[in-house]
């Protein structure tokens, strides 16, 4: 579909029902699973992927060598990498080969990275230099031999609301310059955001989008921050979604006073983990779950322990889920 008319067409039916529906429908229901789903989401549950995102040993504490090597020592499949850690090994004279091969030899994946170009924004050139930052973030995952990577809403976290067909127009166009390197721009969801704040506005920008690489990325605080109560999570289907960013989250602060900060291992939180869980894989997703924290508290403590506890928790989560 070339043109914007007909693009906004489609949205205003295709995608627009999907968001109609989240409102009409009983949600509720959704999750109620019969017992064949229920046994099907159980055994979905032992394909799942884990993943350490770096943030949760700091970011910038450690070199990526090191935090590669207590990934790989606390027992994790993957990794998330932040792109700031891969310019700061190059700019040290590093080699994105080399980095890989480390990466490998450790028995590693590059499951997703964080970056934060701003391909969604209102200003033309500035999202035009968003893209070309994309691009080149994307070849530097691919390079790594990754195949995704989160992209936020990064620059239109305050300001004006966005309006959603335009919003799909563009990530339509960051998606053609994902397909073009060989990695997938994953929609992510932020909670405090202005814009893409709710599980609502990324269905409708992902339906909107009409692209084969469209896929969500979702994390438990966000969602929580930007209001979802977890019941409409049994829409997304599986193959629509690679990465979970998984965490948890305290009952105080409140919602509206709550920040990255108070994020908890999962499990140590009171978000309906098991619920969560059972309705992702149930609907059929066999992706990765990405340990992702910004808890300063857990930043003082010994990196090899926070990362061998997150995994611990992680599987204590699944293996709940799975009972």
């Amino acid at each position: 579909m070339t043109s914007t008319s007909t693009r906004r067409s489609f949205l205003t039916t295709s995608a627009g029902a999907v968001v109609g529906t989240t409102a009409s429908t009983g949600l509720a229901a959704i999750n109620r699973l019969p017992a064949s789903a229920t046994q099907k989401a159980k055994e979905g549950l032992g394909k799942l992927r884990y993943c350490l995102n770096t943030s949760t040993i700091k970011i910038g504490k450690h070199p990526i060598e090191e935090q590669l090597e207590i990934a790989a020592g606390a027992g994790y499949d993957g990794v998330e990498l932040w792109l700031r850690d891969i310019d700061a090994f190059t700019e040290r004279g590093g080699k994105l080969p080399e980095l890989k091969r480390r990466i490998d030899d450790l028995g590693l994946t590059v499951d997703s990275a964080i970056a934060f170009g701003k391909w969604i924004v209102d200003d033309e050139a500035e999202r035009k230099k968003g893209l070309d930052q994309c691009r080149r973030d994307m070849e530097i995952v691919a390079a790594l031999g990754g195949k995704r990577i989160a992209a936020p809403p990064a620059g239109a976290t305050n300001g004006s609301k966005l309006n959603l067909s335009d919003a799909a127009e563009r990530y339509a166009a960051l998606l053609d310059v994902g397909a073009s390197v060989g990695v997938q721009p994953q929609l992510e969801l932020w909670g405090f955001s202005k814009n893409l704040s709710t599980l609502a506005e990324v269905l409708y920008v992902v339906a909107g989008a009409r692209h084969k690489d469209a896929c969500l990325l979702l994390d438990v605080y966000h969602m929580y921050k930007g209001g979802d109560d977890f019941e409409s999570i049994g829409l997304v289907p599986g193959q629509k979604m690679h990465c979970l960013h998984i965490n948890d989250y305290p009952a105080d602060p409140p919602r509206p006073l709550i920040k990255d900060e108070h994020r908890v291992y999962p499990g140590d939180g009171v978000a309906p983990m098991t619920r969560i869980l059972r309705s992702l894989v149930g609907g059929g997703f066999e992706g990765t779950l990405s340990l992702e924290l910004f808890n300063r508290s857990y930043w003082q403590q010994p990196a090899k322990q926070v990362a061998a506890t997150g995994l611990a928790k992680m599987k204590a989560c699944v293996a709940a889920a799975a009972e």
